[in-house]
This record gives C-alpha cells, structure tokens and sequence, in this order.
C-alpha cells in the first residue's frame, strides 16, 4: 500500500528492428526515441538526453503554474527553455555519464517582477 503523499510512475522501453531505436509507453502513450547519431544511432526522433531535460522544463512550466494558482497569482502564460552540455572528455567519474551543465530560464507573462521571482524561488524549493 502507497502513502497519500507518494507518487509511483512506470514507463516502459523495448529494443526494435532499427538499432538504436527504442519505443517507449507510459500509461496507453508509446513513442520512439533515437539513441544519438554519435552512437551510430538514427538520430531522427527525439533523444533519450532531449526527452530528459523536455521533462525538467515540463516540470518547471506545470509546477509554476500551480504556484501561481495557489498563491493566487495571475499567470496568463508561462515558458521555458533548457540546454544542457554532455563534455564525455570531463566526466566526474569514467563510470557515468553526466550534464556537465543545464541551464534553465523562464518566462512569464501576468506576475509583476517579485511576484515571479518568488514563483520561480517556489519551483527551486519544489
């Protein structure tokens, strides 16, 4: 039994007859996803590092959002935009592969300046 305050989430992945080429399923969605052309993969579909930083910036869209909402801020409109750096020559550790860099910035149409800054202070502590 889960607690009122956990969240669980299963999405699957599975191989198929293009190498490098994955479809994947969350709930009845399924879509493709290309390993990078660097691994001699397709390339055409969107990449597993693409789909990674997409769903920081979804996150940070839907959270602020719903900041606003409960703060009673008017947000009319809300963007984001994500660019992370992969330097496979500077990696932490030879084991993993990491973002060396992600940088993130929003923006907002409806709150005053303050009244955004907090939001985006409030998706930080989130």
């Amino acid at each position: 039994m889960t607690s009122p305050t956990q969240r669980a989430y299963e999405v699957g992945a599975r191989s198929t007859d293009v190498f490098g080429r994955v479809l994947c399923h969350a709930r009845e969605h399924h879509f493709v996803v290309d390993g990078p052309v660097q691994n001699g993969c397709p390339g055409e579909e969107l990449t597993p590092a693409e789909l990674f930083l997409s769903g920081v910036a979804a996150c940070g869209v839907e959270l602020l959002q719903v900041i606003a909402r409960d703060q009673g801020v008017r947000l009319r409109r809300v963007a984001a935009a994500i660019r992370g750096v992969v330097d496979r020559g500077a990696q932490a550790r030879p084991d993993v592969t990491l973002f060396n860099a992600v940088h993130l910035s929003f923006t907002l149409a409806g709150p005053d300046a303050a009244q955004a800054a907090a939001l985006v202070e409030g998706f930080k502590r989130r």
